[in-house]
């Protein structure tokens, strides 16, 4: 069997590609390269005679047959990113004059960076004084470009390198880039890189570990100035590759709550400013705990309707600048919470659908690739206690260092959730006082009230409650009694049922036991089941017949509220409204309920 022959090694396009992995690692020329395109391959508007071209939407066309050092090539690539880094693609009454000019004043950049080296059909030396590129572009205009400056560029002999007619940008959100903007983000990272160097804690100016992304960037500026979200920012870990982003479909940005891990796409070209506003978005999702707060609803669309309300205060408190990519942003909305914006989108889900978050068209942001059981209580704070704790420190550093207004929905938010959840026992007592008004006494001489002393002779009425309307003032009571129910659980609910039955005059309440079949111990006063109560049964669950035998028993109101008292592990039921269910906290029911549920420590 013949093997097939291998790819001879194209040594050229070795030395290039080395070239263009030191031009991206580079500290100054990082940010420009990785929002510019640089093309390598036949079929191209390479130049014929020369090296490189670059237009203004970022594109530098390279000549795939020249054969060059990789020094060569890093000098070309860095003169064709400083055109664009130093704003000299734009247009000129005489273009070659201006073109003469730039590359000049590239040329003696480039040396004193002593940064690759030039090509031999590239000159470099003279002996004009360079000020700056309009002073030359001047001398030129009035005197001509002097003959050797013919050299100076990348694209051959008396060849402009410079394509300005060409603005096609290689960018996410489209628009001309900031190309100043971009360089002036690597002549900051240069600088950092230079101390670290001077601090021996690297070794060359081009160490990838000296250069900090707009993500890292936007990360420190948090902790450093920004206390509100200064403590979540610490807590999380930035993940900044654009396989993975590929793999996770990963547009801009993603959160996960339970690993603690903010993915942002290098290939979404956002300025610092912007990773600020995307970063702030994402640890907002965590600290107002949204991926606990959907409870049973779309997931998508509680994402999107989450997405509305952070992004309204992300721009009322000016935090970063908006990105230019499309986020979910509404004046309409403002005020609203979360979940009245969810309801609103409810109505039209096939409009909503189509929606983009930070992650894309139809995901949402927030991803749970994670375990939460990955969070063992022993080691420290819980997931949830960590956001929360984070969250209002930040608020608390926020108010005492006078940072700014913050949108009042927000603090609301956060205040809400330092404060304890709701008991069980005083939501169920919300849902007596729904059912149950207090009664309403009038004056009656049928029993006359104790005499005054001082005017004997004079009776005074009593007040006495109306004896018409305790007329239907019961509830009905169905007990799983199966083999899973604890007794402890049957204590706590009974007693707390048997108190707020008396509190609210509640003469009597239908009690029926059912595991495998109903047991139907009729009514029962509150303070006989607050006493001691026969629980009968402990076999298997089954509690639909319970519900039947008081929906159609001919003494017992139509459509009577009625309490499920169960551990979770029944059948799926025949629900109505006026259903209410104990469950033992952390229990779930088989199907979703509507009536409310009171979780019983």
């Amino acid at each position: 069997m013949m093997s097939k022959k291998s790819t001879p090694e194209n040594p050229a396009l070795k030395q290039f590609q080395a070239a263009v992995e030191i031009i991206e690692n580079h500290p100054i020329f990082s940010p420009l390269c990785s929002r510019t395109s640089i093309v390598h391959r036949d079929g191209t508007p390479y130049p014929i005679n020369g090296w490189a071209t670059v237009t203004k939407g970022g594109y530098i066309y390279t000549h795939p047959k020249r054969r060059g050092e990789t020094s060569e090539w890093v000098y070309v690539l860095a003169h064709c990113l400083l055109h664009l880094g130093l704003g000299h693609l734009i247009t000129k009454d005489h273009p070659v004059a201006w073109n003469a000019a730039c590359d000049l004043y590239i040329a003696k950049f480039l040396a004193d960076l002593k940064l690759g080296t030039p090509p031999s059909d590239m000159e470099t030396r003279t002996d004009m004084t360079v000020k700056d590129e309009e002073f030359l572009y001047e001398q030129f205009c009035v005197r001509g470009v002097p003959e050797v400056l013919k050299y100076f560029g990348t694209a051959g002999v008396a060849n402009s390198d410079m394509d300005v007619r060409n603005t096609v940008a290689r960018s996410y959100w489209g628009g001309e880039p900031e190309w100043e903007k971009y360089f002036a983000i690597g002549l900051s990272n240069a600088v950092t890189s230079a101390v670290s160097v001077a601090g021996g804690h690297s070794t060359s100016l081009s160490d990838s570990t000296n250069v900090k992304s707009a993500a890292q960037r936007a990360k420190r500026w948090f902790m450093d100035r920004y206390p509100l979200l200064g403590a979540l920012a610490s807590g999380f870990t930035i993940i900044e590759d654009q396989t993975i982003s590929q793999r996770l479909s990963i547009s801009v940005a993603a959160i996960d709550v339970v690993e603690r891990e903010i993915y942002m796409n290098p290939a979404a070209g956002l300025t610092d400013e912007e990773c600020i506003f995307v970063m702030a978005h994402e640890l907002l999702h965590a600290g107002l705990q949204h991926h606990e707060r959907c409870q049973g609803r779309d997931p998508y669309l509680w994402n999107v309707a989450c997405d509305y309300v952070i992004n309204l205060w992300l721009v009322e408190m000016q935090v970063g600048e908006y990105p230019k990519i499309g986020l979910l942003l509404d004046s309409e909305l403002k005020g609203l919470s979360a979940e009245s914006i969810y309801d609103k989108m409810v109505g039209d889900i096939r409009l909503y659908r189509k929606l983009a978050t930070l992650r894309g068209n139809g995901l949402g942001d927030m991803i749970g690739k994670g375990d939460p059981s990955l969070w063992d209580v022993r080691n420290g704070q819980t997931l949830d206690d960590f956001c929360k704790n984070a969250l209002q420190q930040g608020l608390m550093y926020h108010e005492e260092q006078a940072r700014g207004l913050l949108p009042s929905g927000l603090v609301e938010e956060i205040r809400a959730l330092g404060q304890p959840p709701i008991k069980w026992d005083v939501e169920l007592a919300k849902w007596f006082d729904a059912y149950f008004s207090p009664l309403e006494k009038t004056r009656s001489y049928a029993r006359v009230s104790r005499r005054q002393s001082s005017t004997p002779d004079i009776p005074r009425p009593q007040w006495v409650h109306s004896g018409s309307s305790e007329d239907g003032r019961t509830f009905g009571v169905i007990l799983d009694t199966s083999g899973s129910m604890d007794k402890k659980l049957l204590a706590k609910a009974l007693g707390a049922i048997a108190s707020y039955a008396q509190a609210r005059d509640v003469p009597f309440a239908r009690l029926v036991f059912c595991d495998a079949a109903p047991y139907d111990a009729g009514y029962v006063a509150p303070e006989t089941i607050a006493d001691r109560v026969q629980v009968r049964g402990r076999g298997g669950t089954v509690l639909q017949p319970a519900i039947d035998l008081i929906s159609h028993a001919e003494d017992f109101p139509k459509n009577g509220p009625l309490l499920i008292i169960t551990d979770g592990y029944c059948d799926k039921l025949t629900i109505r409204r006026e259903h209410a269910y104990l469950l033992p906290k952390g229990n779930e029911l088989p199907f979703s309920p509507k009536g409310p549920v009171f979780r019983i420590d």
